[in-house]
């Protein structure tokens, strides 16, 4: 196996983990020394995650079913926590892996240091620490005409999501319903994870004859998802068409936010998007599109 890699950005303030197919983005503001120490418990912690997670894989993509968790490791275990609320809806512990993976490496970054804030993103799925009288402001698709321009979630310390995910196509990962993205806001990066997945998945037009899938195994012979159809292109849809696909990831998202497990999710599909739940934050008005200003030949 191939040894981790640990390197800081361009921006001498953040860095980078990576160790196979996990890619982190690490930021911690505080005083120098005690990031610096940060830094150091994180890579440390990141060093023996992946070969972990590697000894215990034909469970991790293993439908989760009711009853104790036969996992060992702190990272597979978190998996499979974030998981089983959703029983018995099928999912395998590999729908939380980012997120996970995210939850853990914030642990180790955080642990008996003072920070003022920190966060780790896994791929677009975030970990978030806040101290204090500190926040975070993180981009929430609110325009699907234009999602290079999101707006802006002010996220506090007296806030409850510390964890927040995306799904949907186009992602790292096969997709069973139709949605362009699913963001969900969470206690934890895991269970953002676990649900945004879900509720992707839900967003769907079963039987559409423009909606093309595949067997996952055809993608990705060891996939979790097996034989199970996943989405490859989408045609054209008419607006009902859209809301009628919406109407079900709603429903999946709103039962989750009755259940206490996510507080809230954001579902775009073409050139609609739904708000469930309260995201606990503050929205603002999109960000500057940065993309417009650029010259031509950039």
């Amino acid at each position: 196996m191939e040894q981790p890699t640990r390197s800081m950005l361009p921006d001498g303030h953040r860095m980078h983990l990576s160790h196979g197919p996990i890619d982190l983005i690490i930021q911690a503001d505080g005083a120098p020394d005690e990031v610096a120490a940060a830094h150091e418990q994180a890579a440390a912690r990141f060093r023996h995650l992946l070969p972990e997670l590697c000894e215990e894989l034909p469970l991790l993509r293993t439908m989760v079913a009711a009853g104790p968790c036969p996992l060992a490791g702190p990272v597979a275990r978190r998996m499979w926590a974030a998981a089983v609320p959703h029983v018995p809806t099928f999912i395998t512990p590999m729908a939380a892996v980012a997120g996970a993976v995210a939850d853990e490496i914030l642990a180790a970054l955080v642990a008996g240091r003072r920070l003022e804030r920190a966060a780790v993103n896994n791929g677009g799925d975030m970990a978030l620490y806040i101290a204090p009288g500190q926040s975070w402001r993180v981009g929430v698709v609110v325009d699907p005409l234009n999602p290079r321009r999101p707006a802006g979630l002010e996220i506090t310390h007296a806030m409850r999501p510390r964890g927040i995910a995306t799904s949907g196509r186009g992602g790292r990962s096969h997709t069973l319903g139709i949605a362009d993205s699913v963001t969900v806001l969470a206690g934890d990066a895991a269970t953002a994870d676990a649900a945004a997945t879900l509720v992707a998945n839900a967003v769907d037009l079963p039987g559409h004859p423009g909606i093309t899938r595949v067997p996952a195994r055809e993608l990705a012979p060891d996939s979790d998802l097996c034989d199970r159809p996943v989405t490859v292109s989408v045609g054209p849809l008419t607006e009902a068409e859209e809301e009628k696909a919406l109407d079900a990831g709603t429903q999946v998202a709103a039962r989750m936010v009755r259940q206490g497990l996510i507080k809230a999710a954001f579902l775009v599909l073409g050139a609609r998007m739904r708000v469930v739940g309260q995201p606990d934050g503050v929205l603002t008005a999109p960000e500057r599109d940065e993309t417009r200003e650029e010259p031509a030949d950039a």
